[in-house]
């Protein structure tokens, strides 16, 4: 049974470190090119479709993560596991915390000073995110 969930939880991981990395070098940095009057409407956009995207990834990479706290895999040590769940922790805190804010303020007004405090601190999702992924890649090759 836990194959299953373990292939749920490396496959959201995977996706979700993909993700941030095209976040990170491309779509990020590419806001200062869209324009003041065309921001306010680009910003709201890409929040609300932002969160079609990695909504439901999220909520599996959390959830498998908290699974095998409490259900763990033989031969892997729980530290692992909690770990990853720090790593996690700290992507979700960085969103909450600075990410969040600055969409929030974008909204309102582009600001060269917001946006750089956006990139700039996505460079802790970033590196949670990958250091995550790499973790998952070992769990995996334990297992096989």
């Amino acid at each position: 049974m836990y194959e299953a969930i373990f292939l749920a939880h490396l496959f959201s991981t995977l996706f979700m470190m993909g993700l941030i990395w095209f976040v990170q070098v491309v779509h990020y940095p590419l806001h200062r090119y869209v324009g003041e009057q065309e921001f306010n409407n680009y910003q709201s956009k890409h929040v609300e479709r932002t969160g079609y995207v990695v909504g439901i990834p999220m909520l599996i990479e959390m959830a498998t993560s908290v699974y095998f706290l409490f259900v763990p895999i033989p031969g892997i040590s729980s530290n692992l596991f909690v770990l990853g769940l720090i790593l996690l922790m700290i992507s979700w805190l960085s969103t909450a915390l600075l990410q969040v804010p600055c969409h929030n303020a974008l909204q309102k007004n582009f600001s060269v000073a917001v946006h750089s405090r956006l990139v700039n601190g996505n460079w802790i999702r970033t590196f949670a995110w990958s250091s995550r992924g790499i973790l998952v890649l070992y769990l995996t090759s334990m297992l096989l």
